[in-house]
């Protein structure tokens, strides 16, 4: 290990002025030399991203090579919610650009805000729900996951029902090709979607954070791969890219947001979000849309003729570990 980066990792960080960096500016630290000699790319690169999760106080990420790539351009790029209008605009046609590139298609990113008085909700019926796992495969082709290794942001339960609602015997890889069971019943898992999320007050960096709509997101360009909220959500919900994302050009959906569905990189989390870049333009989110019996319903909160709102006057309805306070907008029911 060279001095510089044993320094680096010995380091307390800015904010305790031990790297001699007060009152340097962004660019002249940029300019700053790593080494005496010439630095191969990659090993500079590696560098820059240890720096920036030792600045963020999060040595974690370090252990795992968590830190998502930086580059020259956007080593400073402050968070999306910070960026102004023309800094945005500047962003979003970066990526469009890289992207289109990259899967050799049109790529668009939207940047599509919540609408005001909508604050989504999202129930599930446990009685009609046969196990098929069709959302699962159509949250992966949405949401562009990664193919190879697989990243499911939804998971389906087979449960007993003698048992009753039973996560520690549980089974997760049932065959789907014989379902329903006799005798089981069937809880698919994802983001809770919580008013009161656990994983954003662990973030180091205030990388997720949730939308005025009730929306959770994160921002894969902020995210520094720690895995703080991973081990914060009660619900398993978030999932860390170990490997570049493996998702084939062919199969890639264009249509993307910033904060959902656009290509993520080795090292950051992702999870469900209610399909942002349809439900923001008064679509279904993916497996809403299409569950063949009908056991997934969807809607705005503050309407109160909305089915969501039915359900939730008329039906039994429970959330999943009601005891943690998490508040969570989604919601089981039992139809019958």
């Amino acid at each position: 290990m060279s001095q510089h980066e044993s320094n680096a990792h010995s380091s307390p960080g800015c904010g305790a002025h031990a790297c001699n960096c007060a009152g340097e500016s962004e660019a002249e630290l940029l300019e700053v030399p790593l080494t005496d000699g010439p630095i191969d790319p990659e090993i500079e690169a590696a560098t820059r991203r240890e720096f920036l999760c030792i600045v963020a106080g999060c040595a974690a990420a370090l252990t795992v090579g968590g830190c998502s790539e930086i580059t020259h351009t956007n080593f400073f790029q402050k968070r999306f919610r910070e960026l102004g209008p023309e800094e945005r605009a500047s962003v979003i046609a970066g990526l469009e650009k890289e992207y289109s590139e990259r899967f050799g298609k049109a790529v668009t990113v939207s940047t599509q805000p919540a609408r005001e008085d909508v604050q989504f909700g999202y129930a599930l019926d446990i009685s009609r729900c046969i196990g098929c796992r069709r959302c699962v495969y159509a949250c992966v082709k949405e949401n562009n996951q990664s193919r190879d290794p697989q990243v499911h942001w939804i998971r389906v339960l087979e449960m007993d029902k003698e048992a009753g609602i039973d996560f520690e015997h549980a089974n997760a890889y049932y065959d789907a090709e014989t379902v329903p069971r006799p005798g089981h019943f069937y809880l698919p898992t994802a983001c809770q979607q919580c008013d009161n999320p656990s994983c954003v007050k662990s973030c180091p960096v205030g990388a997720t954070w949730k939308e005025p709509d009730g929306i959770v997101v994160i921002d894969y360009d902020w995210c520094i791969g720690c895995r703080c909220c991973m081990s914060a959500c009660p619900y398993g919900a978030r999932h860390f890219n170990w490997t570049d994302p493996s998702l084939p050009s062919e199969e890639m959906n264009p249509e993307t947001h910033y904060l959902g569905n656009r290509p993520r990189m080795k090292g950051v989390v992702e999870k469900c979000t209610f399909c942002v870049q349809r439900t923001r333009q008064g679509r279904y989110p993916a497996c809403v849309e299409v569950c063949p019996v009908g056991a997934r319903k969807f809607g705005n909160l503050s309407d109160p003729n909305s089915e969501i709102r039915y359900i939730l006057e008329h039906k039994r309805v429970f959330v999943l570990k009601n005891e943690l306070n998490t508040r969570p907008r989604f919601f089981y029911f039992y139809g019958l």
